[in-house]
Formats: structure tokens, C-alpha cells, sequence
């Protein structure tokens, strides 16, 4: 197939009580798109990626830090990062959001 078509992807994951889920949307040897959820007050540890990312949050409200710095992040917010940057997450309300790995060709 030639495309992969998500119409409500934001219906496509239930966030958990006191926890964090995620799905993997779509993987090839150059992407993957994860769906990400999680409940007031989880987080996502500090952390870093080998290959850039772009986070894109589709609901909710999260503190996002980058390096040093620490953004607010709602619904809509994109951010891209580049590889091996350390960042972490940590929902302020149930939170929704893309994470998509550029892995190159």
C-alpha cells in the first residue's frame, strides 16, 4: 500500500489510570510514529534519541524539557529535537501526543 490513513487518531489509544501507554502507529526503515498517553501526573524520565524527533501533542497539557529548558506544552504544540538531546516529559493532565522518530534512510 502506497499510504497509511488514520482518520481520528486520537481515538486510536485510552489513556490509563496512573499510567503511561503507548502504540506504534506506523514504523519503516525511515520513520516511526508512536502515540503516546498519559495520565496527570506521569512522566517520562530523562532520556535522549539517536535519531531527531518531533513531538506533537494532540490533547492535554505537559512540561516538556529540553536540555536546560522547560516548555509548556497543550494541545498543538510541535516540537522538533535534535538527536541525542536529553529531554523528558511529564503530563500536568491526561495527556496525548505523537512522538515521531526520523530514523534517515
Amino acid at each position: 500500500m502506497d499510504f497509511t490513513c488514520l482518520p481520528n487518531v486520537i481515538e486510536s489509544i485510552d489513556i490509563q489510570a496512573d499510567g503511561t501507554i503507548s502504540k506504534t502507529l506506523y514504523q519503516d526503515k525511515s520513520l516511526k510514529v508512536v502515540l503516546f498517553g498519559f495520565d496527570a501526573g506521569q512522566e517520562l524520565s530523562e532520556h535522549t534519541a539517536a535519531v531527531p524527533a518531533i513531538l506533537h501533542f494532540l490533547e492535554g497539557q505537559a512540561a516538556v524539557t529540553l536540555g536546560e529548558t522547560t516548555q509548556q506544552a497543550a494541545a498543538n504544540t510541535f516540537i522538533h529535537m535534535a538527536a541525542k538531546l536529553p529531554h523528558s516529559i511529564v503530563a500536568q493532565e491526561p495527556t496525548k501526543m505523537l512522538l515521531i522518530l526520523l530514523k534517515g534512510t
